[in-house]
């Protein structure tokens, strides 16, 4: 089993940074793929960012250029840096770490973008 908890949540203005975090306990080291993913109420879970173990990675268009995943393995933790925010980045975002056919998932951190 894995247990994942996101931090570094919280309000930000338009055009801010944030980052956040998302460390991974349990069988950490056995994990695959981690990514994040955000969620607006009423709308699907959305693929943000996810990053494989050798460091490759892949964004959403809507946040190429503008979010950078990293993962530190040894710390057994994956980063969110989000810059240049807008409202549409308004969401729950949740990390998630696969192992073998088993995904799991953090309970999520809020993000606000507000002026």
């Amino acid at each position: 089993q894995v247990q994942l908890v996101e931090s570094g949540g919280g309000l930000v203005q338009p055009g801010g940074s944030l980052r956040l975090s998302c460390v991974a306990s349990g069988r950490a080291n056995a994990l695959n793929v981690m990514g994040w993913y955000r969620q607006v109420t009423g709308k699907e879970r959305e693929l943000v960012a996810r990053i494989t173990p050798g460091g490759m990675t892949d964004y959403a268009d809507s946040v190429k250029g503008r979010f950078t995943i990293s993962r530190n393995i040894a710390k057994r933790t994956v980063y969110l840096q989000m810059n240049s925010v807008n409202f549409e980045d308004t969401a729950v975002y949740y990390c998630k770490g696969v192992l073998g056919t088993a995904d799991f998932w953090g309970p999520g951190t809020q993000v606000t973008v507000s002026s």
